[in-house]
């Protein structure tokens, strides 16, 4: 399954255009509030260079890089929660990703009119936040009051009613519920809510060319605030980012060194949805086919070989693993067995990021 991050943000702040740029599917954009209605969904290839040095090396007959699945869902107002701009729609849109982005205007300009007249992101963000707080204590009084009517019969889920109420109080103290702590088994029993407070999260801050160079007050103003919360900024310009999506490699290399920045938004978004879900990259590589699987830090080689076919994981006999940083400076794969970088591993080997395998099973 593709890493999956949702956009969230106000109306008329660039989310369309980032979208647009980022994911290379054109999605609706205008001046004015609620031109989109159904969501936007991308499915991007991710850049990561050792899938090119593997290509070179191993020559096969095709590549399967990682993908991030991107969801833009349609600017949320105040009100939203309660449904106001279809908010509600909008919101159940992205329960189910991994992660959520929320765009935050950062660029002044007069021909884009702000939904509340004036750019303020700190504003913006909390009228954001308290929609998404608002629709994950509508969910959980919804579980409130099932288990209501369930304890009747049922006294032994009289524990679950107290981490739902604790839970309630909390959001009702207009707090994530990431905040929040939780026992790993209480953290799987509100897993099923799919609360949109308990995804990891970062801010994208959409900010004018000039201010890549030069960080401008209004980003200050949300770095300021994403410090005290613990969250990551990305400063990204989506007009930049619409251009270099025009552009060959090559060219969009050279822009970005004239502009001053070393990588695209893609590529920093991708990196940080990445550290924020404790995901790595595992490779299988052959003349047939050289494929980069995501998986969880701290996934063992069973588990990894189950990303492929389940079958490999029930008849998991051993992995025959070498890393990409062995190849990649010994030059074939022979050389590394030779160097003695090739080795065996059982059920209990925790696969690491950039490990090349190859699995032995039995079914």
């Amino acid at each position: 399954m593709a890493l999956e991050v949702g956009i969230v943000g106000l109306p008329n702040i660039g989310k369309s255009t980032l979208f647009s740029a980022l994911t290379k599917v054109q999605a609706e954009a205008a001046n004015y509030p609620f031109c989109t209605i159904d969501p936007n969904i991308g499915i991007v290839q991710l850049r990561d260079p050792r899938m090119i040095r593997l290509t070179e090396l191993v020559t096969p007959d095709r590549i399967v890089p990682a993908t991030l699945q991107v969801v833009d869902i349609a600017g949320l107002v105040k009100g939203a929660s309660q449904g106001e701009g279809l908010g509600n729609k909008f919101l159940s849109h992205i329960r189910q990703v991994h992660a959520v982005a929320h765009v935050v205007r950062c660029f002044e300009d007069p021909n884009v009119v702000h939904v509340d007249g004036k750019i303020d992101p700190v504003g913006d963000v909390e009228v954001i936040q308290t929609e998404l707080i608002l629709s994950d204590l509508e969910q959980t009084e919804r579980k409130i009051e099932r288990l209501s009517r369930q304890l009747k019969s049922d006294r032994s889920l009289a524990a679950q009613m107290i981490v739902f109420e604790r839970l309630r109080d909390y959001l009702g103290e207009g707090k994530f519920a990431r905040r929040m702590e939780f026992s790993d088994d209480d953290k799987a029993l509100v897993a099923e809510l799919n609360l949109l407070t308990m995804k990891p999260y970062l801010y994208i801050a959409n900010i004018s060319e000039d201010g890549l160079k030069n960080p401008e007050v209004h980003l200050q103003q949300l770095n300021k605030l994403a410090a005290e919360e613990g969250v990551e900024v990305i400063p990204i310009c989506a007009q930049v980012e619409a251009e270099l999506a025009e552009m060959e490699d090559e060219e969009s290399d050279l822009f970005m060194e004239e502009l001053g920045i070393d990588s695209s938004g893609l590529d920093r978004l991708t990196h940080s949805g990445y550290r924020m879900l404790d995901q790595i990259t595992y490779f299988t590589a052959g003349k047939q086919e050289v494929r980069a699987w995501e998986i969880r830090k701290g996934t063992t080689a069973p588990e990894a070989a189950g990303k492929i076919h389940t079958d490999f994981e029930k008849g998991f006999i051993r992995a025959e693993v070498f890393h990409f940083d062995d190849i990649d400076r010994l030059g074939s794969e022979s050389s590394v067995k030779e160097a003695g970088k090739w080795r065996l591993e059982g059920r209990d080997y925790v696969v690491q990021d950039g490990d090349i395998m190859h699995f032995r099973f039995n079914v």
